[in-house]
């Protein structure tokens, strides 16, 4: 992630996006907050979250991944990613539901949720 986003600008994103029919901006905003606060939590290159079209970010210590597809790859919507970070819904639930989708023996981040904003 290139730009770290402010506590005040992603507090306001989150916010706008809990209340309802937040916009694009303010979304896109919201969900690179969140992936920032997880990469702060748990550096590392091990697991790459991805949620599209808005960001990604590689966690978690461990064998680091340089090219090509990652070996654990964690994908989900910004609609699942911002209640899931939040605590707001359930890893077991999400997965399950297919929500999410996780793939690679480290894919699991569970214990690091929620984040706090």
């Amino acid at each position: 992630m290139a730009r770290k986003i402010l506590m005040g600008d992603g507090r306001a994103a989150l916010a706008a996006v809990r209340a309802g029919g937040a916009g694009r901006s303010d979304t896109a905003t919201a969900v690179r907050y969140l992936l920032q606060l997880l990469e702060e939590r748990a550096p590392g290159k091990s697991v790459e979250v991805r949620v599209p079209p808005f960001g990604a970010v590689q966690v978690i210590q461990g064998p680091q991944h340089t090219r090509g597809t990652p070996p654990n790859v964690i994908e989900t919507d910004a609609t699942t990613w911002v209640p899931l970070a939040l605590g707001e819904l359930d890893w077991g639930e999400a997965v399950a539901s297919g929500a999410i989708r996780a793939s690679g023996t480290r894919a699991d981040i569970a214990a690091l949720l929620p984040l706090r904003p």
